[in-house]
């Protein structure tokens, strides 16, 4: 097993979660934000590549429980923008083709059928970035620094480069799988397989705590934090009183959730504080909602530390100058540092990220700032 040199890389680049899609409350003021909701048929394998003619395209595969659905009406069900009507017409124009056959509204598409997507806004409108800085990798095991701005997998309806689409085009001779996920916002250390079994591993140590496994962020927390070193553990559950219904928070009847922070350095001029994050657990959102537990919000979050108002004004206008000044930061400054990692082949690899530049330069003095073309 051999470890390859790591190299800071970093996408500044912030923009509203694709996937997601906003109603009416019941109350009917203000909305509600929840992943979009499909059938299971129309859930796929999702990357993108260039064709021999120099154009970049999606590329879904159909799953086999989709097999036999009119392709017009696969494509409405997989976009939620797109009619049949519509639909019908990218695939007469060719904006939609398949690669193993001519391929009309009226087909039924096969089970594994791979589709090739070039309809503008939903494929990639120019080249995908490099791949991110690799910070391990054998036969089995495939260890990135993920840039923040970079999703872990694109979803929804507009496209975007994710890290699994990048690795699968980096290493097509393998089975490219992720085992875990980071937020779009957070960078750091992150782990893919290149074969089933491997995956199926490292997957069932993720999902079970393996006592192998252990996981370190650094954050950038509002405030000079009083205290050196804090346990929490209070249980984590969705936010009874929030209009967004990914916001999680630490309620009674929650899930058990534990982490372990300490300073690792107090910035005076700032009012910031870099704080070491140990899981414990792996709850969703788990470290945002402890640290707004006790008071020390990351700097960037625009939904924890902050009213729901600043991520719904984020989702409906972008970076407005009201979430830019309450956010304070393009992203939320979590930085997945260090990660021990159980191998499918025995023993344990130790993994580290190191800091991005723009945390980095946050922690040499620079002023937190939020200008035009982050």
């Amino acid at each position: 097993m051999k470890a390859t040199a790591a190299i800071s890389h970093d996408i500044a680049t912030i923009a509203p979660r694709s996937g997601e899609r906003r109603a009416r409350g019941a109350s009917g003021s203000g909305w509600l934000a929840y992943p979009l909701s499909r059938e299971p048929s129309a859930l796929t394998a999702d990357f993108a590549d260039i064709d021999d003619r120099g154009r970049p395209f999606r590329r879904l595969h159909v799953s086999e429980d989709a097999a036999g659905i009119r392709a017009d009406k696969w494509l409405s069900l997989r976009f939620s923008s797109i009619s049949r009507t519509v639909a019908a017409r990218h695939l007469k124009s060719g904006l939609v083709v398949s690669e193993w056959r001519a391929l009309k509204g009226s087909s039924p598409v096969l089970a594994g059928e791979p589709l090739r997507i070039y309809v503008p806004g939903f494929a990639p409108d120019g080249p995908p970035p490099p791949l991110p800085p690799v910070l391990y990798e054998d036969d089995r095991v495939l260890v990135l620094n993920k840039p923040a701005g970079l999703l872990s997998h694109p979803a929804g309806d507009r496209f975007a480069w994710g890290v699994i689409g990048l690795a699968k085009r980096a290493r097509p001779a393998a089975r490219v799988d992720l085992v875990h996920r980071l937020d779009r916002d957070t960078s750091g250390v992150m782990v893919l397989t290149k074969d089933v079994a491997a995956n199926a591993f490292l997957k069932e140590r993720f999902k079970h705590r393996s006592s192998e496994l252990r996981k370190v962020y650094f954050a950038i927390v509002r405030g000079l934090v009083p205290w050196d070193q804090r346990d929490v553990s209070a249980p984590i559950g969705t936010a009874p009183d929030s209009r967004v219904r990914l916001r999680r928070r630490v309620v009674a009847d929650g899930l058990a959730a534990r982490t372990s922070f300490s300073v690792v350095d107090r910035l005076e001029e700032t009012a910031l504080t870099l704080v070491r994050c140990a899981l414990h657990t792996g709850r969703t959102h788990q470290i945002r909602v402890h640290l707004e537990h006790v008071g020390h919000g990351i700097l960037g979050d625009k939904l924890y530390g902050q009213p729901d108002q600043v991520f719904l004004d984020w989702l409906d206008e972008g970076a407005s100058a009201s979430v830019r000044a309450r956010a304070g930061y393009p992203r939320q400054c979590l930085h997945a540092r260090h990660l021990r990692l159980p191998h499918p082949d025995g023993g344990t690899v130790d993994l580290e990220a190191p800091l991005p530049a723009d945390m980095q330069a946050l922690l040499e003095g620079a002023v937190p700032h939020w200008d035009e073309e982050s």
